[in-house]
């Protein structure tokens, strides 16, 4: 990776990188932690993952705020002391970083100590180039892309132009945008099972206008919202390629594309 001057080429301290996996990485897609770890670390950072559990986001969507603050409190312990903490999704970056503020607005003890760890808490693509001023990544992909923009690194965390940025520097990569690439995909977490109606009608309108775009693969932020997608697209028969942004910017797409066989799998 270059664009900007490592650490240790300048001689400075490599920032001590926490990596929040995610739930849905470590159970679902391993391969975009492994991916997040060499985009980090090809950027001059040291990067650890420190044992941990999921950010609360499904029980504080839920209305569960005892649940909510307990793995809070777990995540703010296992994250204390590193420089930055980075997670290759907006929406739990997003919670940590919006929420968990307001989750303990009320309790002056842990209050200072989530505002500490919102401060130095970034969404994957964000923190590169807007923390790092990384401004190329080393790795080609033959082909062109759409990319879905997901709600809470859009709207929380303003994750919009940095993706783009790091794919426009790649070689062989052609990013077709689609229409309404901003709008909800329809997952949303509890939200797709709450109103599975109203969450199929909103993949269905996202669906049609990836398929418009004629791009084979389709790239995204956030896990969950690409497995909604994928699981739509595979229902319709639509051969689309759906990968997380990080597995081409790294340039780790030997894992078959998300909820394709590797029989299957056209890239």
């Amino acid at each position: 990776m270059s664009g900007t001057a490592s650490p240790a080429a300048t001689g400075r301290k490599k920032p001590r990188v926490g990596l929040f996996v995610t739930c849905l990485v470590d159970l679902m897609r391993p391969s975009i932690g492994f991916a997040s770890v060499k985009l980090l670390e090809d950027a001059g950072c040291t990067v650890e993952v420190p044992v941990q559990t999921c950010c609360g986001q499904p029980a504080y969507n839920s209305g569960d705020r005892g649940t909510t603050r307990d793995l809070a409190e777990q995540v703010i312990e296992a994250f204390r002391g590193y420089d930055y903490v980075v997670a290759p999704s907006g929406s739990c970056a997003g919670m940590i970083k919006a929420h968990y503020p307001e989750l303990f607005d009320d309790d002056p003890n842990w209050l200072p100590k989530a505002n500490e760890l919102a401060a130095r808490t970034y969404e994957l693509t964000s923190f590169l180039v807007d923390v790092l001023g990384v401004t190329k990544v080393d790795a080609a992909f033959n082909g062109a892309v759409t990319y879905h923009d997901s709600c809470s690194g859009l709207r929380e965390l303003r994750v919009k132009t940095q993706p783009r940025k790091l794919l426009a520097s790649m070689e062989g990569v052609t990013l077709v945008e689609m229409d309404e690439s901003d709008v909800c995909c329809g997952f949303g977490g509890t939200f797709a099972v709450k109103y599975s109606d109203i969450s199929g009608a909103i993949v269905d309108a996202k669906a049609k206008n990836i398929e418009a775009t004629h791009a084979p693969t389709l790239l995204a932020g956030d896990l969950g919202c690409l497995m909604n997608m994928a699981g739509k697209l595979s229902r319709d028969g639509k051969p689309i390629a759906v990968r997380h942004v990080a597995e081409i910017l790294a340039g780790m797409t030997d894992e078959p594309p998300i909820g394709m066989a590797k029989n299957e799998a056209g890239r």
